[in-house]
């Protein structure tokens, strides 16, 4: 019924991702590579039809889709008062480190995490402080005697989490959660998750957003959502912040909007309430792909080139590549590969901890440009490695 198989021809078509050269091949921006629901277009296709495009404004029907949508999903159900429009969740994020926190102030981060979170951390004249993830062979633990220690220094206001992680995507448990969320309590931290990769689960095990922890600890927490990993919608420009505390909400209220950030473009509004109303077929069927893609990856690296080990949590459609064997850092293997063979990757290095060891990989794509690309990949690793 749906299509994953099809390869778009995206070159030429203003796509970020895909401004590369006529023989790269870009498996690094976290943007899939399939069209997205056709129930979504179609609400997309009906809108521009009404021909007036003036000013909007949110309606009741677009919360109600949200809170319906993690009800139904993820078993647990926000109140639609918790909730406010953002356009987008890296905008929210920079516009909350500015009204929740100070120039010098500490956040704290996990790395290896998405770099933007040091952009919207820096750039604001705040310093990162890193809780860096320790490594385990296959997955990360958190180190919380660190942590504790972090978030009891007098200058630590803010805490940003990634749930899932990204890049290793990796679920963090209810028990961690809870961990994280109690000691941001005892130390009177706000607490920031960005929550983008939930949807995007790929075995048992599922994710467990923020909010749906005990009431008497998320009053210090904010959940950043979208569907714009799930359905590949980013250029909707359209996120969720939600903020179960009253007084702290309407904290969010006044950063939003003096950044003017709530107020949403044409698209924003039918293209989240179709995407979560009828979107559900199309993300089970893209799941499904998603997995396949993944064994795809591991069977090939397996016989092929068994000194990478693959890191994937369980969720999102990025991989996470241990290249440790080859004892070269990651920003000169992503240079490499793209000069040696025009395959483009993300360099582990830009998320920190132990980042320079790492590439990460985009899976989200027909399994014909998949195949191509692992064949660049051990071709141009194995090229390196031989010039070394």
């Amino acid at each position: 019924m749906y299509d994953f198989q099809t390869v778009l021809q995206r070159r030429g078509s203003n796509s970020v991702k895909w401004d590369v050269s006529e023989q790269e091949l870009p498996l690094n921006l976290a943007d899939m590579d399939f069209t997205t629901a056709p129930e979504i277009i179609a609400a997309l296709q009906q809108k521009v039809a009404s021909g007036v495009f003036g000013y909007e404004e949110i309606p009741p029907t677009y919360y109600q889709a949200v809170a319906d949508w993690y009800e139904q999903e993820h078993g647990c159900r926000p109140d639609t008062d918790w909730l406010v429009f953002a356009t987008g969740v890296v905008p929210a994020l920079s516009s909350l480190v500015r009204r929740l926190s100070h120039p010098g102030d500490n956040i704290v981060v996990q790395p290896p995490v998405y770099n933007i979170f040091y952009h919207s951390i820096e750039n604001n004249g705040r310093h990162t402080l890193a809780n860096n993830l320790i490594y385990q062979t296959d997955h990360y633990e958190i180190d919380f005697p660190l942590l504790k220690q972090q978030l009891a220094q007098p200058l630590t206001t803010l805490m940003i989490l990634c749930n899932p992680q990204n890049p290793s995507g990796q679920i963090w448990t209810y028990e961690q959660l809870k961990q994280i969320v109690t000691l941001c309590q005892q130390f009177q931290v706000t607490l920031i998750s960005d929550e983008i990769h939930g949807d995007l689960t790929l075995n048992s095990q599922q994710y467990t957003p923020i909010f749906s922890l005990p009431d008497t600890l998320i009053q210090s927490t904010i959940a950043l959502v979208s569907p714009s990993k799930t359905f590949n919608l980013a250029a909707l420009h359209a996120a969720s912040v939600i903020v179960p505390n009253a007084a702290l909400r309407q904290q969010v209220l006044r950063a939003l909007n003096n950044d003017e950030l709530a107020e949403p473009n044409l698209t924003a509004v039918p293209g989240t309430i179709a995407a979560y109303t009828k979107g559900r077929p199309w993300l089970k069927a893209l799941k499904q792909q998603l997995q396949a893609n993944y064994q795809l990856v591991a069977d090939y690296l397996q016989h092929n080139l068994p000194e990478i080990k693959l890191i994937h949590g369980g969720a999102s459609y990025l991989l996470w590549l241990d290249c440790s064997a080859f004892k070269i850092p990651a920003a000169k293997l992503a240079q490499q590969l793209q000069e040696s063979v025009g395959l483009l990757l993300s360099d582990g290095s830009l998320y920190r901890g132990n980042g320079a060891d790492f590439l990460r990989l985009n899976m989200a794509c027909p399994p014909a440009i998949l195949k191509v690309a692992l064949q660049r990949l051990v071709q141009g690793l194995l090229q390196i490695v031989s010039q070394k």
